[in-house]
């Protein structure tokens, strides 16, 4: 069963390209279905390329690891 520290592992993996640019991701909820709730801190606030990097890389990665997940939202 997928819970909030199997979902912070993975985001790990993603974390060190968010922080080449400026950026980062942290875990708000994981909704009992399947929806991942994140904010994107530092730079990705006001990136207007932070969409892609939501569902290309962050929704993409977790996805790929945990057939559970099934959107991440990004919250403020």
């Amino acid at each position: 069963m997928i819970n909030s520290e199997i979902i912070s592992k993975t985001l790990e993996k993603v974390r060190p390209y968010l922080k080449v640019d400026g950026g980062d991701v942290e875990l708000v909820q994981l909704k009992e279905d399947g929806i991942v709730e994140v904010r994107l801190t530092g730079s990705c606030v006001l990136c207007p390329m932070s969409i892609m990097t939501l569902r290309a890389g962050i929704e993409r990665a977790l996805m790929l690891e945990h057939q559970e997940v099934k959107r991440v939202e990004q919250v403020r």
